[in-house]
């Protein structure tokens, strides 16, 4: 997705897309393993081809610039999981289109989300299995 919007705004070196990963590569080492079972090793020569194809081959087909109504209309698709998988309060998922200083609070609390991170790293222990 970087790529894509990089290459739809006609960016270069100049700009900076920043992506962020949530998830721990730990996460996906199980489908490195399957990929390598199936594929055998991978080697320079599927690097280059995966470069080509995946890299310097990337269009921005499947990109939509959203509108307003655009964008409420992805939100409104989180009602399905929101209110009747999760049980959660309509009103809830409400909140999170309309008031406006929900999304501010929320990012002032980055501090209180990185002591819960490391809270969590140091109960499973995950640092150190990756410094070990």
């Amino acid at each position: 997705s970087a790529i894509k919007t990089a290459k739809y705004y006609e960016m270069t070196g100049d700009d900076i897309v920043l992506s962020v990963a949530t998830d721990s590569a730990d996460l996906y080492r199980s489908r490195l393993e399957e990929l390598h079972e199936q594929r055998g090793a991978y080697d320079e020569k599927q690097a280059i081809k995966d470069f080509e194809k995946c890299l310097k081959g990337c269009t921005t087909d499947h990109l939509k610039e959203l509108g307003y109504y655009d964008k409420k209309a992805i939100h409104n698709l989180k009602y399905f999981t929101w209110v009747e998988q999760q049980q959660k309060d309509v009103q809830d998922l409400n909140q999170l289109w309309y008031d406006r200083n929900l999304w501010p609070e929320q990012f002032h609390q980055v501090h209180r989300w990185d002591e819960l991170i490391a809270e969590f790293n140091a109960r499973t222990g995950v640092l150190d299995k990756m410094s070990g």
